[in-house]
């Protein structure tokens, strides 16, 4: 960490014009960035006493080496270059905004003496009965209007409620006769929760009866002559069929069903659950489990029906028999099955069926879950990461559990990905605070040393780490690094500091990929790969990169030269957040294993011809339409192609027709 008062400007140096400024890093790379109608007033807040600073500021200034800025004519000005400056450089400490929001639901207050049905965002209240959710909050008021034709609940806030009650009138739904106005005693407390019942049965899915109910009532009321009430009972009657409408048909008419999905790591886990009525998705909750304890997937699936069917009652406002379908289809099977099964079905007064859907629609559900439930868990890892608090913490824990000089503000990570030693593929993954920088992940086809790839996977781990490091020594040089120059020189300093002061805001931005070391280098395995890692860092001569290894079967940490690992607890940040680093690397080696898998298995019978490339490839397929075309094509007929010749023509048709 530096001191800020080593690389503080003098105060007559800096202008009181507007601008822009920058902060560096020891190795160039802008950290910060920020405009001012002041410079020389800004800046000067910025070199005050950290111990006066914010725990933001105060980590940014004792990250940067260097301040810069730029003079320009306006605020506006300022503000514009400001912005294309955070495009340009996505400074670490700059605010970083994300999507926040949560997805309505259609709540229902059964909690209250009167209940309200409303939109609701956020956490579940106690007491208050939700369906959905739904993609958009004007998707719900839409469903609502077309329902309080036949189910006039109150949907007014406590304040209207009152001054109506107050005011002995009721506001203009009750007039319009979308709501039954309790505020004014139309109708009895009692018999409002009696229809706001039969509103949430409705919802829940089952509609025939309110259906069947308004035919009936329609025909006795077209037999007795009011044909005015007929027609409104006609009217309710669409309503109802519009608004079921808007639920999606997934299974059979006749299917009732539960299905959930259980996505995870050994610390935590995603749950989603499509509630399925009358074959159509009628609800769906979601849930984030830490894991406490030790446990399978099927214990994990036997404690999560406990939760939700045990206490639907006292959460739902609904008594456990209804809320328990005929159907509950799970991901995998609980070790009891028998005493679930037998539970469930003293719940529900009838014979519940717990198995895993195995084929056909239920199946193709059961997928749509897990997907909704993986997507609820890779948010829930961002909002978690995104906490500057918590990634603090994390950072923290791992340089106090691996000794470090300071916490470990960029992080490296690398995986090997292969189909039984072919098509080696290795990873780079980057994190900078905590977060992950995506534009820095590079990936590496392994060579090995006679040019058909690594015997193993620690000579594959040692030669990314080569290539890696070997990159970052040039890049340096390139960067016009004097302290690394004279190092690789094996001369003394002749200065090297980096410098501050005004710079054009056109100032051209050398693209050194490789230029900036990690604190920390992550390896995703034992004490094997681990120490591949280490002899590739000494045989360059880095010293100043803290290595490590996080291996997966206990997530134990292990460093050089031990021979025991380190033990975070199950509990830690620190451990989170190298699980984290370590799965991204992996996934991305999968990923870029898998491309190269696949275009090594798309091959061409042209691909062999002397003298074809792949732009005279692709200009005979073109010029003849198929490969079919080009077989029954003569050697006259190929030459003709702009760009071919006899000999060329030749040996295409022998290679078709060998």
């Amino acid at each position: 960490m530096a001191d800020p008062a080593t690389y503080r400007p003098k105060a007559g140096e800096i202008p009181t014009s507007p601008g822009v400024y920058r902060f560096r890093d020891e190795h160039g790379r802008v950290v910060y960035v920020g405009k001012a109608k002041n410079l020389r007033q800004r800046l000067a807040n910025y070199f005050q006493d950290v111990a006066n600073l914010h725990e933001r500021t105060r980590r940014m200034v004792t990250t940067a080496a260097s301040v810069e800025w730029t003079v320009v004519g306006t605020e506006v000005e300022a503000l514009a270059l400001e912005f294309t400056w955070i495009q340009q450089y996505d400074p670490r400490f700059n605010v970083k905004y994300r999507d926040d929001k949560s997805y309505p639901y259609l709540a229902v207050t059964l909690g209250e003496e009167v209940p309200r049905a409303q939109v609701m965002r956020g956490a579940k209240r106690k007491g208050t009965r939700y369906f959905g959710p739904y993609g958009h909050a004007w998707a719900i008021r839409e469903t609502l209007d077309l329902l309080l034709r036949v189910f006039p609940v109150r949907t007014c806030s406590a304040g209207v409620y009152k001054r109506a009650g107050q005011s002995g009138r009721p506001c203009l739904l009750g007039y319009i006769d979308k709501c039954s106005a309790p505020c004014v005693g139309r109708i009895s407390v009692d018999d409002h929760r009696a229809l706001v019942l039969d509103f949430c049965d409705f919802m829940a899915g089952d509609t025939a009866k309110f259906e069947r109910r308004l035919t009936k009532r329609m025909q006795e009321a077209a037999a007795e002559m009011e044909y005015e009430q007929a027609a409104r009972l006609r009217d309710d009657i669409e309503a109802l069929r519009r608004a079921t409408e808007k639920n999606a048909v997934v299974l059979g008419d006749a299917t009732d069903a539960d299905v959930f999905a259980l996505v995870g790591d050994e610390l935590e886990a995603a749950v989603q659950v499509f509630h399925v009525r009358g074959g159509r998705i009628r609800g769906q909750r979601g849930w984030i489990v830490e894991k406490v304890e030790d446990i399978t997937d099927g214990e994990l699936v036997e404690h999560l029906l406990q939760q939700v069917y045990g206490a639907a009652d006292e959460v739902d406002g609904v008594e456990a028999r209804d809320a328990v379908p005929r159907e509950v289809l799970v991901p995998v099977l609980p070790p009891d099955l028998e005493q679930v099964g037998t539970w469930l079905s003293g719940l529900r007064g009838a014979r519940v069926d717990v198995r895993v859907p195995q084929r056909g629609d239920k199946k193709e559900l059961a997928a749509t879950v897990r997907k909704n439930a993986e997507h609820a868990l890779m948010v829930h890892r961002t909002r978690r990461a995104g906490d500057l608090t918590t990634r603090s913490q994390a950072l923290a824990e791992i340089q106090e559990a691996l000794d470090l000089d300071s916490a470990p503000l960029r992080i490296e990570c690398y995986d090997i990905s292969h189909t039984q030693g072919t098509y080696q593929s290795a990873s780079m993954v980057v994190f900078e605070d905590g977060l992950a920088r995506k534009s820095e992940y590079r990936s590496f086809s392994i060579r090995g040393s006679d040019g058909d790839g690594a015997r193993d996977d620690t000579e594959a781990m040692h030669e990314v780490i080569t290539r890696r490091f070997k990159r970052y020594l040039a890049d340096r040089l390139r960067s016009n690094d004097v302290e690394m120059a004279a190092e690789l020189s094996g001369g003394g300093l002749s200065g090297g500091e980096l410098t501050g002061g005004e710079v054009p805001a056109d100032e051209p931005e050398e693209k050194a990929r490789f230029a900036y070391p990690p604190s920390l280098v992550v390896v995703d395995g034992g004490p094997p790969q681990v120490a591949a890692a280490k002899r590739a860092l000494d045989e360059l001569g880095i010293t100043d990169v803290a290595l490590c290894g996080l291996a997966k079967r206990l997530e134990e940490v292990w460093v050089p030269g031990e021979d025991y690992p380190v033990i975070l607890q199950r509990s830690s940040e620190g451990l989170y957040l190298l699980q984290r680093v370590r799965d991204e690397a992996h996934r991305f080696a999968i990923t870029q294993h898998r491309r190269r898998r696949s275009k090594g298995m798309t091959a061409s019978v042209l691909d062999d011809v002397p003298g074809l490339g792949p732009a005279r490839k692709k200009v005979l397929l073109t010029h003849f339409g198929s490969l079919k075309r080009l077989k029954a094509a003569s050697v006259e007929e190929i030459a003709s192609v702009r760009g071919m010749g006899d000999k060329t023509a030749e040996a295409v048709v022998a290679a078709l027709k060998a």
